[in-house]
């Protein structure tokens, strides 16, 4: 019995993973009509996304209310916090409405995988540099606290853009 590699390499992305949407069915069933994906904010990957943009929201709005110990170092900051923001919020939303069947001349996994590697390396300098200026101020220590949380939650989603990205065409190749 085929399970459709070949759609898997088109369609697959961490949101749209096999067997990430518990119980969603098989992958050509009812999920794929419609333009709203009914599965994905569901998902582990939808989920994660989520999380990933609060805690970006939160570090911005930690840094934003405060009183800033060093210009350039905490607007450096916002701009990370913000633009990671925006663009995981524009994969989410990418994911959410299928938008990845309809704009096929992008590699969706791989330009997935690439941002979160840059944005995830971006947001660990911009919070280690917030953290050395923080100079024990509570709402900058709580922004780049919030800072490294988002470059966790961004790391594990790169093993994840990683693990489905790669792995899953490296085995179908093999195949």
């Amino acid at each position: 019995m085929s399970h459709g590699p070949g759609l898997v390499r088109t369609t697959c992305s961490s949101g749209s993973a096999p067997g990430a949407g518990a119980g969603a069915g098989p992958l050509g069933a009812s999920s794929s009509e419609g333009l709203l994906d009914p599965v994905y904010p569901r998902t582990h990957a939808a989920l994660l996304k989520v999380a990933q943009m609060v805690s970006l929201l939160i570090a911005f709005i930690c840094v934003r209310s405060s009183l800033w110990t060093s210009y350039s170092a905490y607007s450096y900051f916002e701009v990370v916090t913000i633009c990671n923001l925006i663009m995981i919020l524009a994969f989410y939303l990418v994911h959410l409405f299928r938008l990845y069947r309809v704009l096929t001349c992008i590699s969706w996994p791989l330009s997935e995988l690439l941002h979160y590697l840059i944005g995830t390396l971006l947001l660990l300098i911009a919070s280690i540099v917030a953290a050395s200026k923080s100079y024990n101020q509570s709402r900058l220590v709580a922004g780049a606290i919030f800072g490294f949380l988002a470059t966790f939650l961004c790391l594990a989603s790169v093993w994840l853009s990683y693990k489905i990205s790669c792995v899953t065409q490296s085995t179908d190749a093999a195949v």
